[in-house]
């Protein structure tokens, strides 16, 4: 009787579970790794065909971890139920990778650094800009997203990044965002962001380390090609006066 009662799948569903406790996710398609989040919250149904329009819809693994909501649940065979595996394993990778650089030093760790930035940022359809704020010891003691905007540009204000590195007693920040494009190359705008914010925040005693463009699979450092540096050469010759404009300083 209880054979009768198994629903249509179960059987597979056990092999993938079995599969994945023997030897990870090796040998999984990308479908059979969403389809197995699928069954997290999904107890009596086959959840192959929706992994499988899904991975359709979003293209890649990547795509299906950072769709919304609302979209995951416009696919045939996901809804508001179902795609709690999905959702979780996002929040969890998000929270473990940020926990390897919290309280670390991201400077000499540069590949948590990376791991985390991609991860959380490289498949968002709009630019978003993010800070790590270090402290006195170049330990990370908070991460913020401060600004999200188009699927070309986002508007970020020194004037609020300074505040928000002062709320955090930061004595020195990372800065981060994401190209959706996929080319990682800096723009005129993020060139001269970046140079204003190194101003902004050395007028008040905070170093920038760092300025990471996030692309597909690369990033631009502006730390690695001397951009900081000389940013930082530039301050040094102007003086420490700025004068600020909404904001904005100009030396």
């Amino acid at each position: 009787m209880a054979e009768k009662n198994k629903h249509k799948g179960e059987g597979h569903r056990e092999r993938l579970r079995y599969k994945f406790l023997a030897s990870g996710l090796s040998g999984f398609h990308d479908y059979e790794v969403i389809e197995l989040l699928l069954t997290l919250g999904t107890p009596r149904k086959d959840c192959k065909e929706a992994a499988k329009a899904a991975l359709a819809k979003f293209k890649t693994l990547q795509g299906v971890l950072d769709a919304s909501a609302v979209d995951l649940c416009s696919v045939k065979g996901i809804g508001p139920m179902n795609l709690f595996g999905i959702r979780l394993v996002k929040a969890v990778a998000d929270r473990y990778l940020q926990k390897k650089v919290i309280r670390k030093e991201p400077l000499s760790n540069s590949k948590a650094l990376f791991d985390y930035l991609y991860l959380n940022m490289s498949t968002k359809d709009r630019e978003c800009f993010k800070a790590l704020f270090l402290d006195a010891k170049n330990r990370v003691i908070a991460v913020e997203d401060l600004f999200c905007g188009t699927l070309t540009a986002s508007s970020v204000y020194p004037r609020e990044v300074v505040r928000a590195a002062l709320d955090h007693k930061a004595a020195a920040v990372i800065f981060a965002h994401n190209h959706p494009s996929g080319d990682p190359s800096p723009s005129p705008a993020d060139i001269s962001i970046t140079r204003q914010l190194v101003f902004a925040c050395q007028t008040m005693g905070i170093v920038v380390h760092e300025h990471i463009v996030i692309g597909d699979s690369r990033y631009f450092s502006f730390a690695d090609q001397g951009v900081i540096a000389e940013i930082n050469q530039e301050f040094k010759r102007a003086g420490t006066t700025i004068s600020y404009d909404r904001g904005n300083p100009t030396p």
